[in-house]
């Protein structure tokens, strides 16, 4: 099998979203069970080639753009194994970030991407490699199967995108890419292809991301529960639209984990390991915990639940109803650990807090990786409450720590989540149905506090999270599954 991606991001380059790690992993472990990879990355003003070996220049694209062409130049080297593909442009990349700067997205973006499209499909034929599939990621290359399917697909017979399928996995619905009509003509998209059903337009302006859903041979997504509840959604004229018409087309694949970068068995961060393995793994889960109660000076309570929240303290985090919740959380016997970034009014709000109930809540700004490992080594609990089909990764990270999560019943997580009540033999944490902070303190954490009260149970959810596999091994089977659906399909003619 051999595999094109086309991704904004790559984690060891260049990560601004949880793209990045997505966009590595899941090449490497295809390698790993036998694909033939190739990963096309703008080069942006983030990415330090230095760490590439045998970066050389594999040679210059002349592409359109509008009633003139441009040229960038094609970069191949390899990162520990994985051959990569930069597409070189000073202005356009090399100068810039991948996405916008401190004043926002860049009022190009349609240009930049557009020109990354035609360049990823282009430089199969450069770099001679006959991509059976080409996985494309999020908005950013939602042109890449609306243009192989208009000027490639049964025309150009010998050209390496004639006859490859398209994989457009969506990662994030809340960044689209939605531009004026305007620029059909300067992107070479016909305005034939300007409407709803089938078609690029979405509210009046071309979509990329609803572009790239309504072209691409199969559509990925994060959440297998999504693929089976989008006919449930209602016509409210948004690209979700476009996933219930294509339901048949649509994949859900849980990511991975780097099983390497976390494993609490060989974990120099903890202050005991543990893993599945061990005749006692909540020993040295205990061990943990009461290193971190000291190390945060919180009351070293080994009866009470210590909670932690990772992530950004925005709405999309579910921080919105975390704040509402927080005083009254913290009122009950728990401890609260809060790491992330969040705006300077919303972090002195936080602290405010966290001297009211000294030795129960700690802040934590910004995201550092190394602790990180140390809260999941500690904590009872991972509140999850994002309502944005949060990514699956964080969960299954908490999960090999042996943090039962505490998730938003819609969030898109039950695939990685199961209710113990509702599976009490294999059940993995805990959800709550409506997202509001009453129903993530009575049915969310109220009901893990009332389990957690009951040590023999709660030891054994621990040890259900603890044997969970969520490694990228897992995921690279079922998406190489996915992969021979794209090769035995073509997508829906169009009206």
């Amino acid at each position: 099998m051999k595999v094109a991606f086309a991704t904004p991001e790559f984690q060891s380059l260049v990560r601004r979203t949880n793209l990045a790690e997505i966009a590595e992993q899941l090449p490497r472990a295809l390698m790993a069970a036998g694909a033939n990879v190739r990963v096309f990355l703008p080069l942006t003003k983030d990415i330090d080639t230095s760490i590439l070996t045998g970066l050389k220049n594999a040679g210059s694209l002349t592409l359109p753009d509008g009633d003139e062409t441009v040229r960038v130049r094609v970069m191949r080297g390899q990162l520990n194994g994985l051959e990569l593909c930069l597409i070189d442009h000073a202005q356009l990349f090399r100068t810039r970030h991948p996405y916008g700067d401190a004043q926002g997205p860049y009022s190009d973006n349609w240009r930049r991407f557009a020109i990354f499209a035609r360049a990823v499909l282009e430089g199969l034929e450069l770099i001679r490699f006959s991509a059976d599939v080409i996985h494309c990621f999020d908005w950013t290359t939602g042109l890449i199967p609306v243009i192989q399917k208009l000027e490639y697909q049964n025309r150009v017979e010998k050209h390496p995108a004639s006859k490859a399928g398209t994989f457009f996995a969506v990662q994030n619905t809340a960044m689209q890419g939605s531009f004026e009509r305007e620029i059909l003509p300067k992107i070479g998209i016909p305005h034939s292809e300007f409407h709803a059903i089938g078609g690029v337009e979405l509210g009046g302006k071309i979509n990329y991301l609803k572009a790239g859903a309504e072209y691409a041979t199969i559509i990925g997504t994060n959440s297998p529960t999504m693929v089976g509840s989008v006919t449930s959604l209602p016509n409210d004229s948004t690209v979700y639209d476009t996933f219930r018409r294509r339901e048949k087309e649509i994949v859900g694949i849980t990511p991975g984990i780097n099983y390497r970068s976390w494993d609490p068995s060989c974990d120099p961060l903890l202050a005991q390991v543990f893993g599945p393995d061990d005749k006692d793994p909540t020993a040295g889960k205990r061990r943990c915990k009461v290193t971190l109660q000291k190390a945060l000076k919180l009351d070293n309570g080994p009866r009470t639940p210590l909670i932690c929240v990772i992530g950004q303290f925005d709405s999309d985090g579910g921080f919105d109803i975390v704040s509402e919740a927080l005083t009254p959380l913290l009122e009950r016997s728990v401890q609260v650990v809060m790491m992330g970034p969040g705006s300077p009014e919303v972090l002195e709000r936080l602290h405010t807090i966290e001297q009211t109930f000294a030795g129960r809540c700690r802040i934590i700004e910004g995201y550092n990786v190394n602790t990180a490992h140390v809260l999941l080594g500690g904590s009872d609990i991972l509140l999850l409450p994002s309502h944005f089909h949060a990514a699956p990764t964080l969960p299954a990270i908490g999960m090999r720590y042996g943090v039962v999560p505490v998730t938003f019943a819609n969030g898109g997580l039950a695939d990685v989540v199961r209710d113990v009540r509702d599976h009490p033999l294999n059940g993995t944490g805990f959800s709550f149905k409506s997202y509001d902070a009453d129903s993530m303190l009575e049915d969310g954490i109220d009901a893990a506090r009332q389990h957690y009260k009951n040590t023999p149970d709660w030891k054994q959810v621990v040890l259900r999270c603890l044997g969970e596999d969520n490694s990228w091994a897992a995921a690279a089977d079922q998406q190489l599954k996915a992969y021979r659906r794209v090769r035995r399909r073509t997508p829906p003619r169009r009206s």
